[in-house]
């Protein structure tokens, strides 16, 4: 009785053991990225992006952060006046056009904005440049990683060659890391819930910036995280008091019933990096 393989050359032996050996299943489980993007390798892929970072920032003896929220979209001050001019130009010769009317009130608002970018980079120089002296990593800025405020944070940072974190995250616009992120300490999530883990695993406060969807999300997840006592009671700081006091109404929702008037007090309203440093330093050093 013979068998198919019976008078193999070393040849076609050779080329039948390549041949296994470039096939998906032989992959090293952990080396086999279509593996681990299937659905039910979920709780591995929450488990890696918790690791992950958790691993780095403990080797770089960060003990502790100061979380900063806030938009994507406000520019820094130069680039702002740039762009209104430029709009402006148009509008010389197009006054009627809505769509013109239209992107020079944006332009005019957006430096108007401008200067929380400016606020935003001397609160993370001050704090940067106090708590990270001697070897020490404590306060460290921590931001979503992108531009706006988040890069105006981190270059406050970068400015005195301290170390600040950026936690990206890939969305449908892809979205790259500003330049001023510690690289060592710059990560990209898939999963928000795991973002958000890490922006208040280590957070000693919090400062939120005038934002949208993105910065409201993460403001109010943290004030219910501390109302509820799921996490320590920290600062949690609002530059710019007329854009929240309309955006953020605490005392209707007082008056409502909706929250009480302790949870009000959760929060702190100031208008500039000086005083958000006040606010911290009040509630850690009374």
């Amino acid at each position: 009785m013979s068998f198919p393989s019976d008078g193999l050359s070393e040849v076609e032996r050779e080329r039948l053991t390549a041949a296994i050996q470039r096939n998906p299943s032989y992959r090293l489980a952990n080396r086999d990225p279509d593996f681990l993007q299937e659905d039910d390798l979920r709780p591995v892929r929450l488990q890696l992006e918790l690791l992950k970072p958790e691993r780095a920032i403990a080797a770089h003896n960060v003990t502790s952060t100061i979380v900063v929220y806030g938009s994507a979209r406000i520019l820094p001050p130069a680039l702002a006046a740039e762009r209104l001019r430029a709009v402006e130009a148009q509008a010389e010769t197009n006054a009627t056009d809505p769509a013109i009317a239209r992107a020079l009130l944006e332009a005019r608002k957006r430096v108007d904005y401008s200067r929380y970018y400016e606020e935003s980079r001397r609160f993370a120089r001050i704090v940067s440049e106090n708590c990270q002296v001697a070897g020490r990593c404590d306060f460290v800025v921590v931001t979503g990683g992108g531009p706006g405020i988040m890069e105006a944070a981190n270059r406050g940072a970068f400015d005195i060659n301290a170390r600040s974190i950026g936690l990206n995250i890939t969305l449908p616009h892809e979205q790259a890391p500003n330049p001023f992120i510690t690289p060592e300490l710059c990560f990209q999530f898939r999963y928000f819930a795991l973002r958000k883990m890490h922006f208040l695993m280590r957070a000693r406060a919090l400062v939120a910036f005038p934002g949208g969807f993105g910065t409201m999300d993460e403001l109010f997840e943290t004030l219910t995280l501390v109302q509820t006592g799921k996490v320590q009671r920290m600062p949690i700081v609002m530059v710019g008091a007329a854009f929240w006091r309309r955006a953020v109404n605490l005392d209707f929702l007082v008056d409502e019933g909706m929250i009480s008037p302790a949870d009000a007090e959760l929060v702190s309203i100031v208008e500039t990096a000086e005083e958000a440093v006040a606010v911290i330093q009040g509630f850690y050093l009374s």
